[in-house]
């Protein structure tokens, strides 16, 4: 997070860990102006999300499967495509009564207020770091995320660039070095627009019937070498294309 004292904005002072917390190089600040536009942004789009969360008739497959994982690992990897976060969150946000401690890597720069203020209205956890990150640095603060602070970050396996439904290696490593495992989930619909972007977006329309699928918990041995790890993201990728299909059949 940056080490501008204008920088910070009372919505963001209790997040829970960030990944990185050098300064950040960008220019901007948020003013008093730029706050303000964001909480009414923030709040539009939480409304705007809840009324469309609202005109679906929303079925879970495998929900109390997937709450018993979650019971019984206190922190797990939830895993989606890009195209399904809509859904994929409210999925996730069932999963809180079980325990489910969702965090949600937010960009640490000011353009990452008002993703980080929609977060914690959902009350989710804000972990702050680049998506585009990797190395040794950034594994060993997921570590401490996941398993000291038992807090489950939300991941979209082929995000946040594509290219579609590639299964990138993060989650796996992850689940490897924490013990802990993968759930995979998957959303369908009736009606749906999709959008001419890199992940085709999918967009559930008004009054349509949407399935939630849970899939089963998988747990990655510590042992695996890169080829095995390899045919692990390949296998978990047919997980998530077949529970989508799973999902698209209990409609």
């Amino acid at each position: 997070m940056s080490g501008d004292p204008e920088d910070r904005d009372a919505s963001t002072a209790e997040l829970r860990n960030t990944l990185y917390r050098q300064a950040t190089k960008g220019g901007r600040r948020l003013t008093p102006a730029r706050r303000l536009l964001y909480r009414v942004a923030v709040f539009l789009a939480w409304w705007l999300i809840h009324a469309f969360w609202g005109a679906c008739r929303v079925r879970r497959v495998g929900l109390e499967a997937a709450r018993a994982a979650v019971a019984e690992s206190k922190a797990i990897i939830p895993v989606y495509w890009h195209q399904h976060m809509l859904f994929g969150v409210r999925g996730l946000l069932d999963l809180q009564p079980a325990g489910l401690k969702i965090g949600f890597l937010i960009s640490p720069s000011v353009d990452g207020t008002a993703p980080a203020m929609l977060v914690q209205r959902a009350g989710g956890h804000v972990i702050r770091g680049s998506s585009t990150a990797t190395g040794a640095r950034a594994l060993r603060d997921y570590y401490e995320t996941i398993v000291k602070q038992q807090i489950s970050p939300a991941l979209t396996p082929d995000g946040p660039r594509g290219p579609l439904h590639e299964f990138k290696p993060g989650a796996v490593l992850l689940a490897q070095i924490t013990g802990k495992p993968i759930l995979p989930v998957s959303v369908a619909a009736s009606r749906t627009f999709t959008f001419r972007t890199w992940d085709r977006f999918e967009l559930p329309l008004p009054f349509s019937r949407v399935v939630i699928a849970y899939g089963e918990p998988v747990k990655v041995p510590r042992g695996l070498d890169a080829a095995a790890l390899a045919r692990l993201q390949q296998e978990m990728a047919n997980r998530l294309l077949d529970l989508k299909e799973q999902a698209r059949l209990a409609l």
